[in-house]
Parts: C-alpha cells; structure tokens; sequence
C-alpha cells in the first residue's frame, strides 16, 4: 500500500492541531503524552486510513440510511498494506497486549460539541485478528444512527467527518471513572466532580452502575459532598480478550476512593485544565498498582461562558436579555446598539459613563447575551432592600435567587451607608425633572400622557434623517441617536415608571387587612394607554376588517405565508389586506420579535410573522375570544373591583378609601406608560438598523460583505474600519457560525457569578424535587384547562383559540399570540413582567417564573393554569 500520506502514528508523535488528521480523541491524547500527562501507550490509525477503505465504497446516500453504509464499510476489504502497517504498530506494544480500540471523528472533543458516546470503542481486544474487527467496527460506527443524528443537530456536514482510530495499551482498572474539572450542573469553576466505580470505567460512562459521587474543592482536593451509589455492576476485562459484566449482592455502602486518590484526582485535572487553559470533561482509570491514567479529555461543552471582568473578587451578573425575554443570542451590532442604549440612558440620568459607545461600565455580555455586574447592589444595605423588592414585581424567581445570595459571606455587606444611594436618587431627580414630572402626573395624567406623546413625537422626528447622507455622517448617526437624541428624553418619561410602583406600594398599605395582592392585581388588568396593547388591539381590528370580506380572509388561510409575503409586496394581495398590513406597518413595522437586538430583521422588512398572527385571530370565531372585548371586559371588571376594594376601605376610614381611590385612579392613568421608554428605545434602533443597512450594502457592492446583512455581525467601529477598506469577511463567517452554534443552547442562567456559580442550579441541586410538581408566581389571576403549546420562538408559531401558551420568556413581538391563548405560562418573569402585565390586560390567567417549564411541559398535554396561586398541573397522560 502506498498512499503517500501517514496511516499510522504512534500518540507520541501527536498533539492538538492535528484534528484532521487524527481526530479529536486521539490529537487530546497525543497532546497530553507531550504534555507528560499519564496516558497510556499507543498508535492512531489516521484518516487516510479510514479513506483507503471508505473511498471506493458507495456512501453518497450514508445519511439517508446508515445501516447499509455500516455494513458496506464493516465488510470491505482493507488493503494488505494497510493490514501490514497495523500489526506491526501493534506487535510494538507486546505480543497479544490488550489494547482499546477506539474511535477518533475528525468532529470531535469540539469546543462546541463534544461527540461523546457517538462512535463505538471496543475493551480488552487481543490479538491481531481481534483488532483489525474491532477497527473495522470502529470505521463503520461513523453511521451509526446517533452520530447521523448529533451531526445533523449541530449542523455539522456529513461528508466532511472522517474516522481515524486510536489503539492504547488497556488500563486493567481496579477503578475507573470520569472526573469534570469544573461542576457541569451548577457551572463553579472551583468545584471538582468525580464519579467512580470498581473495574473499567465503561460501567460509569455508559450509565450502567450507580457510581460513587464526589464534589470536591478544586484547590485542595477536599471533598466538599459525597453520595455513595451501590456499585453493583462491575465491568473487568476477560483473560483471551473481550468483557465480562458481574453484579454484586448488596451495595457494601464503602467508597471506591480514598481520600489521598481523590486529592491525586484533583491535582491531576488542575494539571489537565492548566495544560488547556479550559475546564476539561476527562476519563481516568487506577490499575491494580495504585497507578493513576488519563484515558481521555475533551472539553466541557455545557458551561456557560463566564462575562469577562476585570474587577477583584467575586462579582455577580444578572442576565438582561433573559429579563427582557430575549433568549436567542444578540447580532454583534446588536449589542453595539445595546451598548449605545444603556449608555447614552444611564448617562442622561447622572451615572458615570467614561465610553457612551462602550456603554456604562457594569454592562458585560457574554455568549451574546447582555449581563449587568450587579455586585455593588448586592454588597449594599440599601440595594439588598431594594433590589429583591423591584425583582418581586419583574423577576420573582430572580429576587429569590437574589435573596439566597445573600447568606454567602463572599458577598458580605461592604456599603452600609445610604448616602451613595441618595446622592444617585438625587442626581437622577435633577437630571430627569422628576419631582415635577411626579407631581404633574399625580395632579393630571391626561397631561402626562400628552407631554409622553410630544416627547415621542420629537424623537420620531430627530430620528427622520434624508437619503443624502454621506457614509460617515451615517455611521454619526448610529452612534449619536441613543445618547444624544433618545437617552435624554426617554429620561424625561423613566420617572413615571417608579412613581406607579410607589402607588401601588401605596395602594396595597392603604387596602391593608381589607384585601389581598391577588385583588390588587386584579386593579391593574385593561390599563389603557399602553403602546404595546394599543399594537395588538389594532392587529386585531385589522383581522376583524379581514373577516368580514370573505375573499381576503379565505387568501390569508389558504395561502402559504411565503406565498402572501411574495404577493404583499408585489401588491397582488386583496385591497383590505393590503392596505390594513400598510397602514400597521406604517406605525408599528419598527417592532420584531427579540426586537432589542438591531440585528433581527423588522416587521417592516419581513412582515411574514405579523401575517401568521392574523391568520391565527381570524381562527378566533368565538365573541368571547374577541381581543377588543376581552379588553373591555378586563378594564369593566377592574374598575369594578376598583371600587369593591375603596368601599371595603372606606367603611374603616373614609380618609383612607379616599387616598386609595386616589391611588388606584393614578395607577391606571399612567401605568400603561412604563411600556414607553422601552417603545422608544426600539423605535431608534429600528432607525440605526436602517442606516447601518445602507452600509452594508455599499459594503456589499465593493466586494467587502458577502451580503448586506452581514453589517450586523460588526460593531460601529468594525463598521468605521471597513468603510476605510478593511476586509472583516473571515471574522464574519466565524461570529456567524459562533451565532448558530448560540442560537442552540437551550439553558441560560439568570444570575451568574465570577467563578462560574449559577445560584438557581445550585439551590435545585440541594433541594429534592416533587415529581409533577410546577409552581411559580401568580401573574393574571383566574383559572383555565387546555392543551399546551410549547413555543420558543414565536415567528411563525400557531397557536390554537383556547390552548395554554408555554414560553420561556416574552417580549412585544410575542404578545399578538396573547390574543387567542386560554392561559399563559413562562419560566421567567414576575408579577409586572411585561408578559404578566399583558395577560392581565387580556384577562388570561397567567403563571411566571415556572423554572423548566418548557421541558416539562409538552405540546399536546392538558393542563391548569391557576394564576391566583402560582400552581400548573399537568394531567397524567
């Protein structure tokens, strides 16, 4: 055989950058060889041995069916040269040694995707007959169904895998295991965990055994817990080659470890961790001396990345895009945006912002979400009694997670003073006017809300910029709109939102005995004046206009949403669809789904998702579904319990009932204004979408983008770069292929500490777990049984009249869906979350902060919403 090309490498010739060659299994293990780790002895089969007997083979359609492709490749002949090259490799370990035979993919041990159990490995093989099957084997478990499958989930391309495989001297394992060089469940990068098992380790990576657990400090090696499992099956290797599965009696309630091994364990994964600069997922194996191997690392795929800081000690992030129901990764000019957002907002109210383009300094973002460095509330008296109190009414279970932080003593109080805290308060009073713009609203609402709508009125207007700019005054005013236009008079409103917290705080005092939360929340159902209800409810006339012309609504059923997205935009669609989508889009099309990353396409762009929204209201045949008089029932039924609830306080003191109609009849007037600030915000970043879309299309046109839409994975300065020439297409396609690979996970921490901690997964892992048991936070008071829809992203989402929405977290772009659920159920979000706060004014029950809801509930399952008392029941099916 002669390929010109290696076959055959012994690991110590080896390391890290040849993944193509060799796999990701076998570069690790070369790699820690070079390293002078204890990993056995051994060779590697490369991929071009894998090619000469998969190449002339027929795998065009491997894919589409995986058995005969394994079958093809198990049964086909291999090259005598080949053959040659491998006995000799293996005659150099010893005569008849038992070896492990095991798979190494050219996509494998990824940062992103660790391919673990996805191919065969083959135990205690021996003999060179033995071996060239097993190898065999190995080629073939390529396509296996799993691997196909773990391939096509992480959007990795079929033809571009390869399949090297690794051959080591066996490790005969008194006991084995896997070690993580940080807690994989609660993410601290300073814990160890360690499962183990007597014989190889096979028993524990296969889920096999109920191995012995033990979290243990990552310093010292000090087991920090320990759960001892029975052990009962034991895996040894059988003398003549191949396995022998034993089980033992009874558990003998022992360790498997002492804790001299374990404290080995440890130095040697920070040895291991060091060596990658990354926590690594290993396996190790102790043989009948005492001696201690590495079998494998790979890195731990599921951490979530730690928010770069570079304050001393323990810091703690709270997640802003899970709060503001963004769970999808933000675009780079996103965060840009986000940055200029925060900034120009923070330094219009008096905070110190040294770079309004890099935004206030506590802002840090992290796998492409926005985090807030929250230490300095949490390390102070005043904001640990303020904080939690603001996070009861947005973020319960937030405020929980929060409150719990507050017995760790890393976190001690530091500012017992309240002046600092003052200070602020007053400087955000000077800079916003709020004593008089307090005052205003509690003398005349109507006139709040009119100086609202001429303060939106003048940003609508600053923000309208002519078709003449140049590239540079483009750019201008991307990076000036937020701070310069935006920021100071959405401060002007902000004062509005706290000052209807204060009522309402005020307005619960006063009800005192003579009524419950429940019922005040019942007070804060059908606010008027809220832009993001007004939104909806004009959807929904739209739809009504659309169902009383029987042509156009049976085109928006009948028709392919792709196909009447065409037909809009050529004008080909009926007159009443036509013109009502124009007229929407005209005040609304600045609005999207995750609408506060810049980077996600307007409904004015792509209005497809609003067309799938009025084809779901017009399936709402039922007058009781009708949005408009759900609205006015639920502003009927609040007014009413409005003056339930002062008659109840008037007959103890009529002084009383009259302050608490005073606060109620404010709290309605200007509560629908806290949706405002945020309605403005989007409003300017839909505008700096469109001049950073111009750009990139001139960067298109000079060849300097492949596309138009590939501005949005730059931010303003890379932007400022490329109109001078610099070519960012390579850093595009890699923060492209990061976005994807973000756009697929599926866990997020809401509060996330320095050294990796997530205090929510923590508190889940000590408490013991009632099966079937959901509970959460009452949001929108009542009760309701339907089917359950889970949805995580509502573009495109049907949602049947009267079935129970199951969402992780919402924003506006979720809300129109609102409009025919029969309930509502998130795992983020409080009580005046802004999905809590729209369920109420729909009348819908709602329940929030139900954490895992979305895994736990299933699509199709019938369940109760009680959003009187925080609990979801799902029925047994």
């Amino acid at each position: 055989m002669n390929t010109g090309e290696p076959v055959v490498l012994d690991l110590n010739e080896v390391r890290a950058g040849a993944g193509e060659l060799v796999g990701g299994k076998a570069a690790n293990l070369g790699e820690m060889i070079g390293a002078d780790l204890p990993v056995p002895p051994g060779f590697v089969l490369t991929t071009h041995a894998y090619r000469a007997v998969a190449d002339p083979l027929e795998l065009s359609t491997a894919a589409q069916d995986p058995a005969a492709a394994r079958e093809l490749i198990r049964t086909a002949p291999v090259p005598a040269g080949l053959v040659g090259l491998i006995t000799d490799a293996y005659a150099r370990l010893g005569r008849d040694e038992p070896v492990a035979v095991r798979s190494s993919a050219t996509a494998e041990d990824l940062p992103f995707a660790s391919f673990a159990g996805q191919q065969d490995t083959y135990l205690n093989v021996v003999g060179a007959d033995a071996l060239l099957d097993a190898v065999r084997r190995c080629w073939a478990s390529l396509w296996t169904d799993r691997a196909v499958s773990y391939r096509e989930t992480n959007e990795i391309e079929h033809a571009t895998v390869r399949l090297a495989v690794v051959v080591q001297r066996m490790v005969a394992a008194e006991v084995a295991g896997v070690m993580f060089t940080a807690n994989p469940v609660t993410g601290h990068r300073e814990e160890i965990v360690v499962d183990a098992s007597p014989g190889l380790g096979e028993a524990v990576v296969s889920g096999s055994v109920n191995p012995d657990h033990f979290v243990l400090d990552g310093h010292t090696g000090a087991i920090k817990q320990s759960r001892l499992g029975d052990k009962l099956l034991v895996i040894r290797g059988k003398a003549g080659g191949g396995t022998e599965h034993s089980t033992r009696a009874a558990a003998d309630g022992e360790p498997c470890l002492t804790p001299v091994q374990l404290r080995d364990l440890a130095m040697l994964g920070r040895r291991v961790q060091q060596h990658y600069g990354a926590p690594q997922d290993t396996e190790w194996a102790i043989d009948g001396h005492g001696t201690l191997w590495l079998t494998q690392s790979r890195p731990i795929t599921t951490l979530f990345p730690l928010p770069h800081t570079d304050k001393p000690g323990l810091r703690v992030f709270f997640n802003g895009s899970v709060a503001q129901g963004v769970y999808r990764p933000i675009t780079p000019a996103g965060v840009a945006g986000l940055r200029l957002a925060t900034g120009g907002i923070s330094a219009a109210v008096g905070l110190r912002v040294p770079d309004p383009v890099a935004g206030p300094p506590l802002l840090a973002v992290s796998a492409g979400r926005l985090f807030f460095d929250i230490t300095p509330i949490v390390r102070s008296r005043v904001g640990r009694a303020i904080a939690p109190r603001m996070l009861d009414l947005m973020e319960a279970r937030s405020a929980q997670v929060l409150r719990d932080l507050f017995q760790d003593e890393r976190l001690s109080v530091t500012q017992k003073s309240p002046w600092p805290f003052l200070r602020t308060i007053a400087r955000f009073g000077r800079r916003t006017h709020a004593p008089v713009t307090v005052l205003g609203a509690l003398r005349d609402p109507a006139r709040a809300r009119n100086k609202a709508d001429r303060i939106t009125a003048e940003i609508d207007r600053l923000l309208t910029v002519s078709d003449g700019l140049t590239h540079a005054q483009r750019l201008a005013f991307v990076e000036t709109a937020m701070p310069e236009v935006t920021g100071p008079r959405v401060a002007r409103i902000m004062p509005l939102i706290p000052a209807g917290f204060v009522l309402l705080a005020l307005a619960g005092k006063l009800l005192g005995k003579d009524g419950g939360a429940e019922e005040l929340r019942m007070v804060l159902s059908g606010i008027p004046h809220n832009p993001t209800t007004e939104m909806d409810l004009e959807l929904w006339r739209l739809a009504t206009a659309i169902r009383a012309d029987k042509a156009a609504a049976r085109e928006l059923l009948d028709t392919p949403k792709e196909d009447l997205l065409i037909r809009f935009r050529v004008g080909l669609l009926p007159a009443t669809i036509h013109s009502g989508l124009t007229d929407f889009l005209a005040r609304y099309g600045h609005r999207a789904v995750a609408e506060i990353d810049l980077g996600v396409p307007r409904w004015s762009e792509d209005p497809t998702h609003v067309l799938g929204v009025l084809a779901n209201y017009l399936r709402a045949e039922h007058p009781d579904l009708a949005a408009d008089a759900q609205f006015a029932r639920a502003a009927t039924e609040a007014e009413a319990k409005a003056a339930d609830l002062v008659a109840r306080v008037s007959r103890r003191s009529r002084l009383r009932g009259k302050l608490l109609r005073f606060a109620l009849d404010r709290v309605r007037g200007i509560a629908g204004l806290r949706e405002l600030p945020k309605y403005l915000l989007v409003l300017t970043l839909a505008r700096m979408r469109a001049q950073l879309r111009l750009l990139g299309e001139e960067l298109a046109a000079r060849g300097q983008l492949s596309t138009a839409e590939d501005v949005f994975f730059l931010d303003t300065k890379e932007v400022r770069a490329a109109l001078d020439g610099a070519d960012h297409r390579e850093l595009i396609t890699h923060r492209r292929a990061e976005h994807q690979r973000e756009l697929r996970r599926k866990h997020l921490p809401r509060i996330l500490l320095s050294d990796g901690a997530e205090p929510e997964a923590e508190a889940l892992a000590n408490t013991e777990q009632v099966e079937g048991a959901l509970t959460g936070t009452a949001a929108s008071a009542g009760s309701v049984t339907g089917i359950a829809r889970v949805v995580m992203d509502p573009t495109g989402a049907h949602l049947e009249p009267g079935e129970i929405l199951i969402a992780p977290s919402t924003d506006p772009g979720w809300t129109p869906l609102f409009l025919t659920a029969g309930g509502l159920v998130m795992e983020m979000g409080g009580p005046n979350s802004h999905g809590a706060v729209v369920a109420r004014e729909y009348g819908i029950p709602a329940v929030v902060g139900v954490s895992g809801a979305t895994e736990r509930i299933s699509t199709g399952q019938r369940v109760t919403v009680n959003g009187s008392s925080g609990q979801v029941t799902v029925e047994e099916v």
